[in-house]
């Protein structure tokens, strides 16, 4: 549980930066540096899944009616936003197009709930969305390729799904396996210091990622500079967008602002860490499709913490906590 601060803020850039130096003064390392992704990608999973807990799940049956809203926002009507912006801005460039379209699709599963925080929502309530949209995106990935990228981007998509369930369910059992003995085996308190030190490496982790990925391809990703330009544009009108979608169903649904905060905060923050990492297993050697994704994970953070501010201004006066900035955790 990172607190989220400068030094999150700054590894993502700064992984692309050495990424990009390492690549062009340096193009010797981009084959050793390009060996450890698979590796850096399997810890990125394990750590990831380690992280989320089932529990939660028991529940679900009391808040069936806010969960059916951020279901509805998050798998079916955001699917079809990010499929007409990606068509919008990439239509006839296919490998741009899926890291765009595969950024906007799925919903974060962790850290959107330090934003929930921060901006007084229903961090209670946000834990079980966690496990409910990390089933629920797991299912729905080969669905979405084959809907929105199968024929554009020509690829085996049973092969895909071969390669998703391997490279899913042996960080999964791993993640699992891991937290139920280190929970039985040093007890609650010691067990939620360890989960912390997991929270606490994972962006460490995935800006490692980054930088291999910049390194190992930097030819190919510096060959299309406006293409960027291009993304950044994108993921601005989304979160526009999705900012918009939670206001409209926050006032169509008379939400109190904690659970308002909390939709906003889910229909805003995207998966892309292990969507990224998904992607590579089955789609290797698509430098552009991951850049897509690296650019968009770049631009989040200081929406989350705008949107967050923005939200703050909306709370009764009357919340317990005076001071929501002052620890917020990654989780």
């Amino acid at each position: 549980m990172i607190k989220l601060g400068n030094i999150t803020a700054w590894l993502l850039p700064v992984g692309i930066v050495i990424g990009f130096i390492l690549g062009s003064l340096a193009p010797q390392t981009a084959v050793p540096l390009g060996n450890l992704i698979d590796p850096i990608i399997f810890l990125m999973l394990g750590l990831l899944f380690f992280e989320v807990s089932f529990g939660p799940l028991r529940r679900t049956a009391q808040h069936l009616r806010f969960l059916s809203l951020a279901w509805i926002a998050n798998f079916v009507v955001i699917p079809l936003l990010g499929w007409g912006i990606a068509s919008l801005f990439f239509g006839q460039q296919s490998a741009l197009y899926t890291g765009l379209l595969l950024y906007f699709l799925f919903p974060c599963t962790d850290w959107f709930l330090g934003f929930t925080r921060m901006s007084k929502g229903d961090v209670a309530l946000g834990m079980i969305l966690i496990p409910i949209n990390l089933i629920s995106q797991l299912l729905l990935f080969p669905v979405f390729l084959a809907l929105f990228i199968g024929s554009k981007a020509g690829t085996d998509l049973g092969g895909i799904a071969g390669t998703v369930a391997q490279w899913f369910l042996i960080p999964l059992l791993c993640g699992l396996v891991l937290r139920v003995i280190l929970n039985r085996v040093l007890g609650s308190v010691r067990f939620e210091k360890v989960l912390a030190g997991a929270g606490a490496i994972i962006p460490w982790v995935i800006a490692t990622l980054v930088l291999c990925i910049f390194a190992r391809h930097t030819a190919t990703l510096t060959a299309h500079p406006f293409a960027f330009i291009k993304i950044l544009v994108a993921v601005f009108l989304f979160f526009m967008l999705t900012w918009m979608l939670g206001e409209v169903i926050s006032r169509k649904f008379r939400l109190e602002h904690r659970q308002h905060a909390l939709l906003s905060m889910t229909t805003a923050a995207r998966n892309a860490p292990m969507i990224l990492g998904l992607t590579m297993i089955s789609m290797p050697d698509q430098p552009l499709i991951y850049a897509a994704l690296i650019i968009g994970m770049l631009v989040e953070f200081p929406h989350l913490a705008t949107l967050a501010k923005l939200l703050l201004r909306q709370a009764p006066p009357t919340s317990n906590d005076s001071n929501p900035f002052r620890t917020v955790t990654h989780n």
